[in-house]
């Protein structure tokens, strides 16, 4: 498939199969996948718990919810070793010809085999090939690991749940076809399916149904054509005072470098999703994870032996959340985390500086920081941004796969999580912050301090501040997964 065989359906671009759909539009029916997108440190229980303080009440796999009932069946057996010549004669006529439609003979050998390794094939055929209750697809998983689906959520998202939940490793050489039908929809995703040094969990990497931001540098201020999230550079900014075209009860995410503060209206993040720009001298990347409830700030002019980083988004996602890459290195980072997985970066072993975003109304943060500025109205480049660009999109919980989720709060419930100096991760429920502080309290794990700054938080270690920024608990559990978690 060529990228002029795909083009935006709407502004968050969704890729859409053209007039003249190639064979694979045809089978892969891009259009049924039309979402309205844009898009572990080791913690330690301190010898002293704080009020309300609990580690992570989960192992690996945890198949149950917070009142310990069953959601899945047990995990089934996996063998262990090389896959047999027919087995791997069945994947290649199942990938290799994805193109002619889905071999039904092959997919049915494959759920005869035994190997529940294999059920991750499956499921990353089902993300582009729709998968009914009695596809040849469904069928073969259920054979493979004894689940059948019941809903509500798609096949593709509740298979993929239950092998990530199941902790189901990969078989042998995963990536030689899982690469087959991503690249056809996104050639350039072949350099991260390149690098055999990566650190990239194949696994839960998944298509977030829309396609790389390759735009050059130079070009970064025009749109983004045939289905990325546009990055957007250098927006054009305001004072306070020329910002009151933004309600004061509406959300900001806020970030000051250096003495210099700037909000950035949550309603034109939801639709760039990433900005790169200049804040008190800094070079920083900003990503929002529109599926986390996540915006972060990371420094990009500090890379020893790099030039300034061009952080854009990828089009894939890794259990919901947006994975970001460098444009020139073409390195893959944890969004989450900072750290490189591939590429030239992850081989220096680059973890970027992270900053704190507070997330506040615009009416809290302007008065904590009355000198501050806010991206202009239409962002500088002429565009109109709807007050609220997802409609409710992620009302009803995470549309994509994440796995199994810590019971201990709800999915969507905000907290504020900080990773301290000795690699302890630590979240923090904004509600319970902000009625520990009412109350005169002071939250937070030993020397740990959370104080306010406008609508939202910061965290101090030692009286330094440590980075922090406000995220969905989903996130910050899987991707903290032995995350202490203080309460009041």
């Amino acid at each position: 498939m060529s990228r002029a065989d795909l083009e935006p359906e709407r502004p968050f671009a969704i890729a859409r199969t053209a007039a003249k759909r190639s064979t694979l539009q045809s089978v892969c029916t891009l259009a049924v996948f039309a979402l309205a997108l844009a898009g572990c440190s080791g913690a330690t229980t301190s010898s002293t718990p704080a009020t309300g303080e609990t580690s992570s009440p989960r192992t690996a796999g945890a198949l149950v919810d917070a009142d310990g009932d069953p959601i899945l069946p047990p995990p089934p057996n996996v063998p262990d070793g090389v896959l047999s010549p027919e087995v791997q004669d069945d994947l290649d006529a199942l990938f290799t010809d994805i193109t002619l439609g889905l071999n039904f003979d092959a997919a049915e050998r494959i759920g005869s085999s035994g190997d529940a390794r294999l059920a991750w094939l499956l499921t990353d055929l089902m993300r582009f090939i729709p998968a009914g209750p009695n596809s040849g697809l469904a069928d073969a998983f259920e054979a493979l690991t004894g689940f059948k689906p019941e809903g509500p959520q798609s096949i593709w998202n509740e298979t993929t749940n239950a092998l990530i939940a199941w902790d189901i490793p990969a078989p042998p050489n995963y990536t030689k076809w899982k690469r087959i039908p991503f690249e056809l929809v996104e050639p350039r995703w072949a350099p991260f399916f390149d690098d055999e040094n990566s650190e990239i969990e194949w696994r839960i990497y998944s298509w977030g149904g829309v396609l790389l931001d390759g735009r050059d540098r130079n070009a970064a201020d025009q749109p983004c054509p045939r289905g990325c999230i546009p990055a957007l550079n250098d927006p054009a900014t305001t004072t306070a005072a020329g910002g009151d075209w933004y309600a004061d009860d509406r959300t900001v995410f806020g970030i000051v470098v250096d003495g210099e503060a700037r909000a950035y209206p949550k309603n034109i993040m939801e639709v760039h999703e990433m900005v790169n720009t200049t804040l008190g001298g800094r070079r920083v990347a900003i990503p929002y994870c529109t599926l986390c409830g996540s915006a972060q700030a990371y420094v990009t002019d500090n890379v020893e032996g790099f030039d300034t980083l061009e952080i854009r988004t990828s089009g894939l996602l890794a259990r919901s959340n947006k994975v970001m890459f460098d444009l020139d290195n073409r390195s893959v980072f944890d969004t989450f985390t900072g750290r490189a997985l591939s590429g030239p970066l992850h081989d220096a072993g680059v973890t970027l500086e992270q900053l704190t975003v507070v997330t506040s109304t615009w009416a809290d943060w302007k008065v904590a920081h009355p000198d501050t500025t806010i991206v202009a109205q239409d962002g500088g480049i002429g565009r109109i941004y709807p007050d609220d660009p997802l409609r409710g999109r992620d009302d009803d919980g995470p549309i994509f796969p994440v796995g199994d989720v810590d019971p201990r709060l709800g999915v969507h419930e905000a907290v504020i999580g900080v990773v301290t100096a000795d690699g302890t991760a630590l979240a923090l429920p904004t509600d319970q912050i902000r009625a520990a502080i009412a109350a005169g309290e002071s939250p937070g794990l030993n020397d740990i301090v959370i104080q306010s700054d406008g609508g939202g938080f910061r965290a101090e270690q030692g009286g330094t501040e440590i980075a922090t920024h406000e995220s969905f608990w989903f996130a910050w559990s899987q991707f903290h997964p032995d995350t202490l978690l203080w309460q009041r």
